[in-house]
């Protein structure tokens, strides 16, 4: 962390004085450096860090443009996830549109590595899917025969393997899982994992299957865990819906379905596009798309991740315009999670909330939770703008990422709790 030398109240001149008036025989060859420079040598870094943990940081916010609408040849960069390697290098992933901004046609997943914390990005690679091509869009009847619908990225960093876990789906109908034990750099050959589906048919008899989107999480047992959505109207249809997770205990190799988490009834209309974290007490806590009367976020909770949920609310502080948020754990105290998500809701002409609306995706905005999600005191805006889809990610220093939808690009915002926490 660095802090410039004048928000600290600590004179270096004393030190500097007796160091320059003492006689010190060690010291009398080392003509080339005088004592003074030697002590701020030596004595600035720990200084630098004093003042740093007596005065804070400076607020901090950057961005930088990530994936680009045109970047080679793509129409259009949606649906974005990020993570941060145990060896501290950042994965951003999305769909890559390559025709068009529909969620059918022919797509792909591409991600960019950084090396320096989100700051620099190295040139995109085409991940998924390196397979033989399943094509067909149920929704173009002239053409779609011909397309592969690639969608719903989500990476998982299991940290007690270093390796990251990578689900995706093809066509909203197949899921595939593959892995990358040197950063991203090489993966995999893909793995079907449709039939970790099938359980949830006794329940909803799905056509339309999707994970995340965003990033699944390793439990502090060791459990990933991701949360995905299915839909069971008409095929290719995603309404319909309802919300679960699947997860794993042998670091990807095979994995289960949960129990439904967010059931399509009652006054929980579509559950669907779900962010996950772990809270302080180890439960784990879903934060649920859905369209219902109230216009707000579902959430629900669980020991294991899989079962027993504890009965679905909508939380009265997070609107819903009917947009993928995020959600994730901040490791600077215990119980601190950070949620972001476009901060609007569906009004009247007067500005009085319409029941079941959508929303703008606009005016994306950072929240702040002391209490594990209990509430949300802390509210600040991001993006003014058109802004969308978000998934966030914690650095090793404590700083945050967002990587966003914005307008016709997908952008990364590094900032930290000091910029979060300044009016």
């Amino acid at each position: 962390m660095l802090i410039s030398l004048h928000h600290c109240s600590l004179s270096l001149s004393p030190f500097i004085r007796f160091f320059n008036t003492q006689s010190i025989p060690f010291f009398k060859p080392m003509k080339l450096l005088s004592l003074s420079r030697l002590f701020a040598s030596c004595m600035i870094p720990w200084v630098i860090t004093l003042c740093g943990s007596l005065y804070g940081a400076e607020p901090l916010l950057e961005q930088s443009d990530v994936f680009p609408a045109g970047m080679n040849g793509i129409s259009l960069y949606r649906i974005p996830g990020i993570v941060v390697t145990p060896k501290r290098t950042v994965l951003a992933y999305c769909e890559a549109r390559r025709n068009s901004s529909s969620d059918w046609g022919e797509i792909e997943v591409h991600l960019r590595r950084s090396l320096d914390g989100g700051v620099t990005w190295q040139p995109p690679q085409h991940i998924a899917h390196h397979a033989d091509r399943i094509e067909g869009n149920p929704t173009k009847p002239q053409g779609g025969e011909k397309e592969q619908t690639v969608n719903n990225p989500v990476a998982i960093v299991d940290p007690s393997t270093g390796a990251i876990e990578f689900l995706y789906c093809v066509n909203y109908a197949r899921c595939f899982h593959m892995r990358s034990t040197d950063d991203g750099i090489t993966w995999s050959n893909p793995v079907e994992i449709t039939d970790s589906f099938l359980p949830f048919r006794s329940k909803y008899n799905w056509k339309v299957i999707a994970t995340g989107p965003g990033h699944g999480i390793a439990m502090r047992n060791g459990r990933l865990v991701v949360p995905i959505w299915l839909a069971y109207g008409k095929e290719g249809d995603h309404h319909p819906s309802a919300a679960a997770t699947i997860y794993s205990d042998d670091h990807g190799k095979t994995w289960l379905a949960g129990e439904i988490a967010v059931p399509d009834e009652g006054e929980y209309g579509d559950p669907n596009e779900t962010m996950i974290t772990q809270l302080s007490d180890d439960r784990v806590y879903l934060v649920t798309r859905n369209e219902s009367v109230p216009n707000l976020k579902i959430v629900t909770t669980s020991k294991d991740g899989a079962t027993n949920w504890s009965q679905p609310q909508f939380h009265q502080e997070l609107w819903e315009p009917r947009c993928m948020a995020s959600v994730i754990a901040h490791p600077s105290k215990p119980g601190t999670l950070l949620f972001s998500n476009p901060h609007t809701r569906a009004v009247d002409a007067q500005g009085n909330p319409l029941p079941n609306g959508r929303g703008e995706r606009k005016n994306l905005s950072i929240k702040l939770s002391r209490d594990d999600g209990q509430t949300w005191p802390i509210n600040k805006t991001l993006e003014n703008g058109p802004s969308a889809y978000s998934d966030l990610a914690i650095l090793p220093d404590g700083n945050v990422l967002c990587l966003y939808e914005g307008k016709k690009k997908i952008v990364c915002a590094r900032f930290n709790l000091e910029w979060l926490t300044t009016p």
